[in-house]
């Protein structure tokens, strides 16, 4: 999954998270974040995942777009990397990953354990 914190503009401060790719960013209506900002296209620019690459930015051909202050009509993006379409500032990271909930399973393997423990100390008492 992929964030991006808005840091300025009419959405600044807000974090929003991505769970599918491509991501399309832009004014337009079918735009997955949609942002109204000064000098943001309809469709600015498309964020892709490449298994080869990681994780791909692609502006719009005309649409003017900024990776680390470098214009950048497309980017392999890492994590931390600010960009800028129009007037807005954003921050690209990574998602902190979540761990599935494993209880059931930690359950389910020490009540194996004691089983297994039971049953050798039946079978030590029986042989004696």
């Amino acid at each position: 999954m992929v964030q991006l914190k808005v840091l300025s503009g009419k959405k600044a401060g807000t974090t929003w998270l991505a769970r599918r790719f491509p991501i399309r960013i832009g004014r337009s209506k079918a735009a997955d974040l949609q942002l109204e900002d000064d000098g943001v296209w309809d469709q600015h620019l498309q964020l892709d995942f490449k298994p080869a690459e990681g994780i791909v930015l692609t502006a719009h051909p005309s649409a003017p777009a900024t990776v680390n202050g470098h214009p950048q009509p497309q980017a392999v993006l890492r994590n931390g990397d600010g960009i800028r379409i129009g007037a807005l500032q954003m921050q690209f990271w990574l998602s902190p990953t979540r761990q599935a909930g494993l209880r059931w399973r930690e359950g389910l393997t020490w009540t194996a354990v004691a089983i297994l423990s039971l049953g050798q100390v039946a079978l030590i008492y029986l042989l004696r």
